[in-house]
């Protein structure tokens, strides 16, 4: 099944057309003709079965024939809030794969030792979307943009707050974690946290995260959280 998306429609919708990139995929790359059937999400959790009413590659116009509510959401929410890596390709990786394994929320966050200050949102957006219509998704994660970690850590809501740093302290298991909870989970730059930013992050009620005895990179770290957490909901 290949999978279109548009944001702006919903289960009220009857058509809308694609812009001139959507449609020339749809009819020159894909070959799809008038009165071929496509699938659409908003990234909303709604899935749409529409009808191609044209073959006009440069305003392809689709008529909806059904809609309904996908219930393949997890049973948890996770929020990461990550350091954005020195390169660019490393960041849109790991959110590619972020959005494919299963994350609700991305927070680009900028701290003492980070090499990166500024992020493209718009391409990460972008990424995101092209992982979850190929790994057949229908909730698009919310990508923020860039925030301090003083001020993020700060304004948590409720919910099972961890930071996952390199320093030997205390640390709880992933195995420990509870189901079905609402995670937010720092990860640090490529030289880690501050020892500051760890003590804020305690007198925030963040619980110190192992992830093995591995040193991992940023992504990477992102990734096992992913995963793990999934796996620790499945």
């Amino acid at each position: 099944m290949q999978l279109f998306y548009n944001p702006f429609i919903d289960e009220k919708t009857s058509g809308f057309y694609f812009d001139k990139e959507e449609s020339k995929h749809l009819i020159r790359v894909l070959r799809n003709k008038a009165g071929d059937n496509i699938e659409i999400t908003n990234g909303k959790g709604c899935r749409f079965t529409g009808e191609l009413m044209n073959s006009d590659d440069k305003k392809c116009q689709i008529r909806i024939i059904k809609a309904e509510i996908v219930d393949n959401h997890r049973p948890y929410y996770l929020h990461l809030a990550i350091a954005p890596t020195k390169m660019n390709d490393r960041m849109e990786w790991f959110v590619e794969k972020a959005t494919e394994i299963g994350v609700d929320e991305i927070t680009p966050l900028i701290c003492d030792r980070s090499e990166r200050k500024e992020i493209r949102k718009e391409r990460m957006e972008k990424v995101a979307i092209s992982a979850m219509k190929q790994s057949l998704k229908f909730s698009l994660p919310k990508i923020n943009e860039a925030v301090t970690f003083g001020n993020f850590v700060k304004n948590i809501p409720d919910g099972t707050r961890l930071i996952a740093h390199c320093e030997e302290r205390n640390k709880t298991e992933l195995s420990k974690l509870e189901k079905k909870e609402k995670y937010t989970v720092l990860i640090g730059p490529e030289g880690d946290f501050s020892a500051s930013e760890i003590d804020l992050a305690l007198k925030n009620q963040f619980i110190p995260l192992s992830l093995g005895m591995s040193r991992l990179r940023t992504e990477t770290a992102g990734v096992f959280i992913c995963t793990a957490i999934s796996l620790i909901n499945s």
